[in-house]
């Protein structure tokens, strides 16, 4: 795997000139005319401390811990202190290097999923309003504000609160049947002597029991609930991956892995080689050694990203944030509607609970509903009807596109961990033909055996002895691990939300999707048409990070991306019933209705 930035040195020229250097300076030390400038320079230069601790000329007998050899070193004690920490330093720094983009990749993400769950619910609520106010006039003052706390309630569930939406919608409609009972089904009630603090706390407790608006505001909280439980857990999920991300950029080194680098970096210096690169096969002993408790987390990273993508899916296809929004209002309606078609039922059984509410038989009376079914257009609607923001065509199936971008970049990072340290072995840090650093000399090629990933291939690595695994990265590979049981549990159906969703959007073979969704307005496998994936996401065998030529995968994720609607011709078919062209159509129809 990888990184795709760093350019190679050229093989014949490079080696050989290489070569020349090494010859001379092993010329120049057998004349004992050797001197230690350029150990100095490159100490200087890689500012490892400060250059007045090298030494002029080549010292013997020197009393090395790490950088031991037959033979003059310009390296002492206090230089190896300073190559320790150097080492460390630099190492980190590479480490962050790689995984920046990754991090920022799930911070950005994170931010933009976010903005587009808030536009998403002050649509919503705009949208409500908007039902309210040119429809419902009487009851839109005192219930806007019930509409106000209810969508901060859901704003706050999506960030993660411990909010419930259930009881949030429950509390909505709670607060909303005084206002119903006294101004739609008994107009003019609110103003009576009967009528006050004691009555609306009556009718407040015995809305679930009375149930005047129908089965609506359970089958909103299931909508709701469903919709926004996945995307409060992406939210989660985002969280969790950088709190991962952070513990692996700043983990600890073991004395043997800071000494193995030390080998692998420096010590060739010491022999006054400051130009010679590690040998791939050792350069990966020692990474693997290091990194040991970092590969750990491969395959609990590789079924992390195997959950957000799952997740991403239900958000955007079984249970659809656009399609359980925008349904708020259509919900909202038809409680009203039913409240006020079964008004006399309602007003009899308040009589008998809370106390008699009119001085007539209301169960003679039938109420209408204050709105009318003749037939108007959306530019006769009041003003305050008029939704002030976009309509809904103009941002449909932005999360779909917010969703498929971020699986592209996330498909390249899968194996992040266990690729880890084939990347920083990789470009100008090792060199992969003749002529290599092997820890103890300069060799045409590495013969020791190269060991795999993870703390059980290290019993075998002849260059780092790995002795425990890293206590703070073995706990966070069980939170990793406990927090992929707990979403798989709580989304059991996660597997077949994203089957169903792939199926959805085109797939003809197992394993073969495509990059549009029915929701963004592409023609599904029934059009007769072939069907052709738009992303080539990189497999795990390719590189991760950005690619020559590519725009950066964080570019300006927190706007709201905008949609090309693909293959939205006439004769386009649709492979799900309940498309959001179709939601759409009968919005415009409920707002000519209404």
């Amino acid at each position: 795997m990888s990184r795709g930035l760093c350019p190679r040195v050229n093989s014949s020229c490079g080696s050989a000139w290489i070569l020349s250097a090494l010859v001379l300076a092993v010329n120049v030390i057998g004349a004992d005319a050797y001197s230690c400038h350029e150990v100095r320079t490159a100490f200087q230069l890689r500012q490892v401390g400060p250059p007045h601790r090298v030494p002029e000329t080549p010292g013997r007998d020197v009393d090395l811990l790490v950088c031991k050899h037959q033979g003059p070193s310009c390296c002492t004690r206090k230089m190896e202190e300073s190559y320790q920490l150097a080492v460390k330093r630099e190492t980190l720094h590479n480490i962050q290097s790689y995984s920046y983009e990754l991090e920022h990749l799930i911070s950005g993400h994170s931010d933009a999923f976010q903005d587009m769950f808030q536009y998403l619910l002050s649509f919503s609520q705009g949208h409500l309003s908007s039902l309210l106010e040119g429809t419902y006039s009487s009851v839109s003052r005192q219930a806007l504000p019930h509409v106000n706390q209810l969508f901060s309630s859901l704003s706050l569930y999506l960030r993660g609160a411990n909010v419930s939406v259930e009881a949030s919608i429950h509390h909505f409609f709670n607060d909303l049947f005084p206002l119903v009972y006294t101004r739609l089904i008994n107009p003019g009630l609110e103003g009576s002597m009967m009528m006050g603090s004691e009555m609306d706390d009556c009718l407040r407790m015995i809305r679930q029991d009375v149930n005047p608006f129908g089965p609506h505001p359970a089958v909103m909280a299931q909508e709701l609930a469903g919709a926004l439980g996945a995307g409060r857990q992406l939210g989660l999920a985002l969280e969790e991956g950088l709190e991962v991300m952070n513990a692996t950029e700043h983990v600890g080194m073991s004395k043997e892995c800071v000494k193995g680098l030390v080998k692998m970096v420096y010590c060739s210096h010491c022999r006054g080689l400051t130009l010679i690169k590690p040998c791939v096969g050792y350069c990966l002993n020692v990474m693997r050694g290091c990194l040991a408790s970092v590969s750990e987390l491969d395959q609990p990273w590789r079924r992390y990203t195997s959950l957000l993508e799952q997740l991403t899916h239900a958000m955007a296809g079984h249970h659809s944030l656009e399609l359980a929004l925008l349904g708020v209002r259509g919900h909202v309606n038809e409680a009203l509607l039913y409240a006020q078609l079964h008004g006399p039922l309602i007003t009899a059984t308040v009589d008998k609970v809370c106390g008699l509410s009119t001085g007539e038989p209301t169960s003679m009376q039938p109420t209408s509903p204050e709105v009318t079914t003749s037939t108007v257009t959306s530019s006769s609607l009041p003003p305050s009807a008029a939704p002030s923001q976009p309509l809904p065509e103009q941002w449909l199936g932005q999360l779909a596109h917010l969703r498929r971008e971020f699986l592209m970049y996330l498909q390249r990072y899968k194996s992040f961990f266990a690729a880890l340290p084939e990347m920083l072995c990789e470009g100008e840090n090792v060199v992969d033909d003749s002529t290599c650093w092997s820890g103890d000399d300069v060799v045409e090629s590495y013969t020791g055996r190269v060991v795999g990933n993870g703390l059980h291939a290290q019993r075998q690595n002849p260059e780092v002895k790995v002795r425990s695994p890293n206590p703070t990265l073995a706990e966070v590979k069980e939170r990793l691990e406990l927090f992929n049981q707990e979403t798989q549990e709580r989304f059991p159906k996660l597997g077949q939300m994203e089957a169903w969703d792939e199926l959805g959007s085109g797939e003809t073979e197992e394993g073969s999707t495509t990059d549009c969704d029915d929701e963004d307005g592409c023609q599904a496998s029934g059009d007769g048409q072939d069907q052709t994936s738009h992303t080539d996401a990189s497999s795990e065998g390719k590189s991760i990070g950005r690619q020559p030529g590519s725009d950066s995968p964080h570019e300006n994720p927190s706007k709201p991306p905008s949609v090309k609607v693909i293959g939205g011709s006439p004769s386009a078919s649709w492979a799900r019933p309940w498309s959001l062209a179709l939601l759409f159509a009968a919005l415009c129809l409920q707002w000519t209705l209404f």
